[in-house]
């Protein structure tokens, strides 16, 4: 999955749930900031910073490393 795909899958749980990026911002210790410009595709987030997010959402993150064929 790309990294625009799983921003927009997290928005779109945050929205579900009808949580506010304030109140997400809050519960993640994510910035307001930060969480604002990751949903609008102006920032690369950390891992930990989607890991945090998934987890207040009630969503699990797989990091997933693939060989390369040769």
């Amino acid at each position: 999955m790309h990294l625009i795909e799983l921003i927009e899958q997290l928005k779109s749980r945050r929205e579900v749930l009808g949580v506010t990026q304030m109140h997400l911002a809050e519960m993640s210790g994510v910035g307001l900031r930060t969480l604002k410009e990751l949903e609008s595709g102006k920032s690369n987030p950390t891992f930990e910073t989607l890991s945090r997010l998934a987890e207040v959402l009630g969503m699990e993150l797989k990091l997933e490393v693939k060989h390369p064929k040769l």
